[in-house]
């Protein structure tokens, strides 16, 4: 008994020892696997040693799998300690009696063994793989090592593991399989390369009964069960992994991990994919080659479809580019948050007047779409009408470095790496952002003003919502943005019919090389990228005219005739009376009288000075101040009170207006109170003159 002790406690003691010295080789690279929302894969990757080696989730472990593999494999496997010492005795003596090798003794744990580290089948071999399946049953628990089984069993070729077969065999999950399909697989590992389904299907059927009836003469199942396992048909072959998805799916194996769970909606991507893809090709005889879409559902903040090109398999244009994630110019994709800005700082509100002339800042002088100035515009027409220099000037009131805090804020990370070089024509598209950014960016406006990250992973941690701009802002662009009397409103009747209500944003890069388009629900946030890949710019591309179609059919297709309530005007939005010559409360000489939105205590409650009153001679030739009023022969008139500014546009455009008349030649403090305003040159500006040709700088001003 003692001398037992002494040779069991030194077994021990030497194995603890060689477990030190041999550690565990357990490090096993499973194939990336990319799932829809569903669970269901969607895309997936061989591993470096070319093999398909899924990995098996817990919840794809049906009790039907687990008791078949049991016991067909190792019936005592929850009660031995690794090794099956009744097994190994048993295999010893049919081996001795017979000469040769009849039967063998390997535990599933030994199989384990054996798959991590592939040895030839010796008597030597076989003591190691003793040892590993006692290592491994010292580290891991029956279930995990269970687990690590199905994952690594062979199923012929390059294919291993209980989920990888049943992907490319029947199409379904491990956990959708039945009995006689598991006990088809589960007879594969033993003759691989004799047993070959899609070849050998009969003797599959034949080896799998003669299982089936072992089952039921132990009475694993019930004649029931066995009897419609038996007459079940095999015509399985093998088959190819899904390959859906496929820029997302790169783009997400590049973060790393085995299991990726994506929030994407398989039969919505499908249907978006069809009409992008449709779409596109109508959109190639204008030269026109690619897309890309991205959809975000506003109310869980997931992102449930990804369209990275219209098709991925051409190569005509570079198909395989993933142009949701690609740095783009983004037009004018970026005014609407500089307007909601503006309005949060009590700077402007929708009827908000300002001048729509020829502006240089510092030498920038940017110019409208259509080269031409509007003169005096609504905050509200000036974003509906996307034109450029309102968006420039209310850039400069806001200040660049404040709206560059709130596009990163919002994910824009291109914009925040390159904020030291940008200018004010980022608001004009003069920076790189993605569609995926800028779709992110609009669902803050479906948000009532709060930004949440959209979540690509089912297990991404759901960030806090960070506050960018006011309800009562994000309800006033809501406004502007879902009008129909725009000029980027699509007249194909088929892009609108049973359209859902949107608000929407258009945008055309520099060269035409660009476009854009993103609209917004309470369900969706949906942005659209139109052009080529190839950098190649298109007279006939523009945000309005060719990827606003695509935004509406997209809508049409997944907000189907929807009668969803619209945004609703918050308790911090409130409307007022203003003139509409300035857009500021009126004042006695307003005879215009409009409705606006405003901000009470943020808007400004300045009284409209759109006309002011002037002391003129009764021939109205001069004017006087009241300084040098005579006591009589003079009258008073109102004159409209334009700045500097529109007043030299209004001349250079010979635009009809009542001036005011000169001042009073004779009036010593003309000059006392105000100077004039110089409008030529520009204060801190740089101008640089032919020394072949030195002609001055004219001086242009405006009393």
């Amino acid at each position: 008994m003692i001398r037992t002790g002494i040779v069991t406690g030194s077994l021990v003691v030497v194995f603890f020892i060689l477990n030190l010295l041999f550690p565990l080789h357990d490090k096993v690279e499973y194939s990336a696997s990319v799932y829809d929302d569903k669970g269901e894969l969607i895309h997936a990757y061989l591993t470096t040693d070319q093999k398909w080696r899924m990995q098996t989730s817990i919840d794809e472990i049906s009790p039907l799998l687990e008791k078949t593999l049991i016991y067909k494999e190792d019936r005592y496997f929850y009660s031995h300690p690794g090794v099956n010492p009744l097994a190994i005795g048993r295999a010893i003596v049919k081996n001795v009696f017979r000469m040769k090798r009849t039967s063998g003794a390997s535990t599933i744990t030994m199989q384990v063994a054996r798959a991590l580290e592939p040895k030839k089948r010796t008597y030597g071999n076989k003591l190691i793989e003793v040892f590993r399946a006692l290592q491994l049953e010292l580290k891991y628990s029956k279930q995990e090592i269970f687990r690590m089984y199905i994952n690594l069993v062979p199923y012929g070729g390059n294919i291993e593991g209980v989920k990888s077969a049943s992907i490319l065999y029947f199409r379904k999950n491990p956990d959708h399989l039945s009995l006689a399909e598991i006990t088809a697989l589960s007879i594969i590992p033993n003759r691989p390369s004799s047993l070959v389904i899609g070849k050998n299907n009969d003797k599959i059927v034949e080896e799998r009964n003669r299982w089936l009836k072992w089952f039921n003469s132990e009475k694993i199942f019930t004649a029931k069960e066995i009897e419609d396992a038996l007459n079940e048909p095999l015509t399985a072959t093998r088959t190819e992994v899904p390959k859906l998805l496929p820029h997302l799916s790169q783009r997400l194996r590049k973060r790393g991990g085995t299991e990726i769970y994506t929030n994407i909606n398989v039969t919505r991507q499908s249907r978006i994919e069809k009409i992008v893809y449709d779409y596109s090709r109508s959109n190639r005889l204008m030269g026109i080659k690619n897309a890309a879409v991205v959809v975000i559902d506003n109310k869980t903040h997931k992102i449930v479809s990804y369209v990275g090109s219209a098709d991925f398999q051409d190569s005509t244009d570079g198909g395989q580019v993933n142009g949701a994630a690609a740095i783009r110019q983004p037009g004018s994709t970026l005014k609407p948050l500089v307007y909601a800005i503006a309005m949060d700082d009590g700077l402007l509100t929708p009827k908000a007047i300002i001048s729509d002339v020829a502006v240089s800042y510092g030498g920038y002088a940017p110019e409208n779409f259509d080269k031409k100035f509007k003169g005096q515009v609504a905050m509200d027409y000036a974003l509906e009408h996307s034109l450029n220099i309102p968006a420039v000037k209310t850039l400069g009131m806001v200040g660049k470095d404040k709206m560059i805090d709130k596009l990163v804020a919002t994910g824009l990370k291109q914009i925040g790496k390159d904020q030291r070089k940008l200018g004010l024509s980022l608001i004009l598209g003069g920076c790189g952002a993605s569609l995926e950014e800028l779709t992110g960016m609009y669902s803050l406006f479906a948000n009532n003003g709060q930004y949440v990250p959209p979540a690509l992973l089912v297990n991404q941690k759901q960030s806090q919502p960070v506050r960018i701009i006011s309800t009562a802002s994000t309800f006033m662009i809501n406004d502007i943005l879902s009008k129909v009397n725009r000029p980027d409103f699509p007249l194909n009747w088929q892009s609108t019919e049973h359209m859902p209500k949107i608000a929407w944003k258009t945008g055309t890069s520099y060269g035409r090389r660009d476009a854009w388009s993103i609209g917004y629900n309470r369900n969706y946030t949906v942005g659209v990228w139109l052009g080529n890949f190839s950098g190649t710019g298109v007279s006939s591309l523009s945000g309005a005219n060719t990827a606003t179609p695509l935004l509406f059919r997209i809508f049409n297709t997944i907000d189907y005739d929807s009668d969803e309530e619209w945004f609703t005007q918050p308790a911090d939005c409130l409307d007022r009376l203003v003139c509409s010559e300035t857009g500021l409360p009126p004042a006695e000489f307003c005879t215009n009288i409009i409705s606006d939105h405003f901000i009470p205590m943020v808007s400004s409650t300045g009284i409209c000075e759109h006309m002011k009153e002037v002391l003129v001679s009764i021939d109205e030739k001069i004017s006087y101040c009241r300084s040098c009023v005579p006591d009589a022969g003079y009258k008073k008139k109102l004159y409209n009170n334009y700045n500097g500014e529109l007043v030299a546009w209004f001349s250079e455009h010979q635009v009809s207006f009542a001036k005011i008349p000169p001042h009073n030649p004779s009036c010593e403090k003309v000059f006392q109170e105000s100077g004039p305003v110089i409008l030529f040159p520009h204060n801190g500006s740089e101008y640089l003159l032919s020394k072949k040709n030195p002609e001055p700088l004219q001086l242009t001003c405006n009393p």
